[in-house]
């Protein structure tokens, strides 16, 4: 029979077997990298995921994310060439590509994230220090953010980074410089609206005065034409006027003295003071018009000269 002794020793040397297996085995993941360190110093790198070996108890592992990491960077004031004040915003992507560099160098993503976060505030001010304020905010900003890129990765290199990529989310004056050029903006625009409005102004008065001028002139030619056209008439009465004086003068002053009388005798508005034996009464003394031998009676000479009431 085997002594119970002699299983008790094989028990422990199958359990020592079994953490010295264990401790000499580790697994890297797809999405790390593995340092390993023996008494603090590196003595390998693996970088492909999978099952590996190490010395148990001695060597130590160290998981390094080998993914692309965020660094948000917090907003700055910046002043560009033309010594406007910039308020910027923006963060940077970056991976590890060299473990034992960044080991050495850093230690961890922490202290990689504060260092490479006054690598890039550097840049920033460096960069868009030499660019005026309407270069960042619209004509370069994606050169602009190019250049910051590679500076940082330049500067990076030493800590076993690579900057994958550099974003200005937000490029803009500060609240008090945006309030002053919005009031400018605002003063600006009711400039040119204000002249927009004279010029439309004087359009219109220039729109009026060509329309009275033409006005007048229609006016005034058809006033011209309507005296011409008068005057012709007043002609052509006259002429007939004349041919009937020619064919029958009696006749033509017995109308005449007619149409004086109905003018001349209004009710209401008419008062002579003539002598009764007048020229202008002789039809009343004779109807023929002819001076006889009888001088008209006082009584009717006056009547005929006060023909119309008084007011």
């Amino acid at each position: 029979m085997r002594s119970p002794v002699a299983g008790i020793v094989a028990l422990v040397v199958a359990l020592a077997l079994v953490v010295i297996g264990y401790s000499s085995l580790f697994t890297v993941q797809q999405t790390e990298q593995a340092l390993v360190v023996r008494f603090g110093k590196p003595v390998d790198v693996v970088t492909e995921p999978g099952l590996n070996f190490k010395a148990p108890f001695i060597d130590n592992v160290i998981s390094i994310d080998k993914r692309i990491l965020d660094l948000e960077n917090p907003s700055q004031e910046v002043i560009a060439f033309d010594q406007k004040r910039l308020v910027v915003d923006a963060f940077a992507r970056y991976r590890i590509k060299n473990a034992l560099q960044f080991y050495q160098s850093v230690g961890s993503i922490q202290t990689a994230n504060v260092q490479l976060g006054t690598l890039l505030n550097a840049s920033l001010r460096r960069v868009l220090g030499e660019v005026t304020f309407t270069q960042v905010v619209r004509d370069e900003r994606e050169g602009l953010m190019r250049k910051i890129r590679d500076q940082l990765d330049k500067e990076a290199d030493a800590y076993g980074i690579q900057v994958v990529d550099v974003r200005i989310r937000r490029a803009d004056l500060p609240e008090a410089n945006s309030q002053a050029v919005y009031n400018r903006m605002k003063t600006e625009r009711q400039r040119e609206a204000e002249e927009f409005r004279a010029l439309g102004g004087q359009k219109a008065q220039e729109i009026r005065s060509k329309a009275d001028r033409e006005a007048t002139v229609i006016v005034a030619e058809a006033n011209s034409q309507a005296e011409q056209t008068r005057g012709a008439g007043d002609a052509e009465r006259n002429r007939l006027f004349a041919e009937a004086y020619g064919k029958d003068p009696d006749f033509f002053a017995f109308y005449r003295s007619m149409s004086a009388y109905e003018n001349g005798l209004k009710s209401g508005e008419t008062r002579f003071l003539l002598r009764p034996d007048s020229e202008f009464f002789r039809y009343f003394a004779n109807p023929s018009g002819k001076a006889g031998s009888d001088t008209p009676s006082p009584a009717g000479a006056t009547a005929a000269a006060a023909q119309a009431p008084k007011p």
